[in-house]
């Protein structure tokens, strides 16, 4: 179960830039704001309750790792395709380590 909150808490790690970000667009009036930014800090509160719970049967490092990685990768992948940000073959091959160094960190033993 450890493991599944902390893929969530990876997955919520996606949803406070892209508040950030979408409280950015053009022509944002202030009731749109203010969603933005509240479901931003929604986003982090969960994702950092999600990670305590996964802490409990996680190593610190592995989880945090593995925390951050999900929320980059994810974030990165948003990015692309919601908003055009480059996807070149160099920014691609980074994002992969990303996605190994992640993989490699779960099948890892004594995890």
């Amino acid at each position: 179960m450890s493991w599944i909150y902390l893929v969530l808490a990876g997955l919520c790690e996606i949803g406070w830039p892209l508040g950030f970000k979408l409280s950015q667009t053009p022509g944002t009036g202030p009731g749109k704001f203010a969603a933005c930014i509240a479901c931003s800090v929604f986003s982090m509160v969960l994702s950092g309750f999600l990670l305590w719970l996964a802490q409990r049967n996680i190593p610190i490092g592995t989880a945090y790792a593995v925390w951050t990685g999900i929320g980059a990768l994810g974030t990165f992948l948003v990015g692309i395709l919601w908003f055009g940000d480059s996807s070149n073959i160099w920014r691609m091959l980074a994002a992969s380590f990303l996605l190994i160094g992640i993989i490699g960190l779960k099948l890892a033993p004594g995890h």
